[in-house]
This record gives C-alpha cells, structure tokens and sequence, in this order.
C-alpha cells in the first residue's frame, strides 16, 4: 500500500506530519441505489461491499468493491439533506474522494493548524461506522474531500 506523506509546518516552526495511506473511496451521488448497484455490478463487476443508511446524515449508501478499488454510491433520503441538495443542482456524479489516515481526529487539527478550511471540526460517524470528516471543497481547488480512518 502507498503511504502518502505530507510535511507541515506551522508558524511556530515545528513540523507536523499528516499521513493518508492512499484513496480509500470514491463517493458518487446517484439518484436510485438499488438501479446504481445493478449497474456497476452488470458494467464492472462489482460486488457490495457493505449498506447502510446513515440517518444523521440523510443518505443510504453502499460501498461496492471493483477489483481492489472502492466506489461509495449514495442515495439521499429526502430533497433537504446534503445529497438531495447535490443531486437537485449538479446532477449525478462524483460527490467526493475520501482519502485514508490512521487517525482522523489528528489529521483535521493538522489540516486546520495549517489553515484548511474545514466542514466538520471534529470526526463523526461514516459508513462501516467509521470515524469521518470533511474538508471543504474550497480549500482543495474544489473538490469535497472526506479523511476516513479504518483503524
């Protein structure tokens, strides 16, 4: 597995180091679960992987394995949750990469001593009930990145 380390340095003058292992996923808002499931499995011959719903965060998902990669498919629960939201404006698509660490909770005071602008301050519970959080799309030229710890 490729370890993906980036050196910081805060205005104190002490480094800190924020490692991710490499993309843990690939997440893509869809509008029908079930319809994108069969899809991917007919197309790539993916398999689930692992379903939930994730109440608090109004989506129903499943993580899909194709070959050693993984897409998370999500499925808003309402028009007024944050995919809801996504699909209405932007259709169906790529949603977000999440990127793996062995600690969340470091990484998101790492990346916020150095000045990312961050969604969630602290990490909450994702699919697998692994521990998530998001850094906004701005401070990564755009694109919505999940860290996600799997240890």
């Amino acid at each position: 597995m490729i370890i993906l380390e980036r050196v910081l340095s805060d205005s104190a003058g002490s480094i800190a180091c924020v490692r991710f292992r490499g993309i843990h996923h690939v997440g893509l808002a869809v509008a029908d679960l079930d319809e994108a499931i069969a899809t991917y499995e007919r197309l790539f011959g993916a398999r689930v992987e692992y379903r939930d719903a994730l109440a608090e965060q109004g989506v129903e998902a499943a993580a899909l394995l194709v070959g050693e990669g993984r897409v998370e498919l999500l499925e808003p629960t309402g028009d007024d949750t944050p995919i809801g939201r996504f699909l209405a404006r932007r259709g169906p698509g790529m949603h977000h990469v999440a990127l793996e660490t062995d600690d969340v909770e470091a990484a998101v005071r790492e990346l916020s001593e150095v000045g990312a602008q961050l969604i969630d301050e602290a990490p909450r519970r994702g699919l697998y009930g692994l521990e998530v959080a998001f850094v906004h799309p701005d401070a990564v030229h755009g694109v919505l990145t999940e860290v996600v710890s799997v240890g």
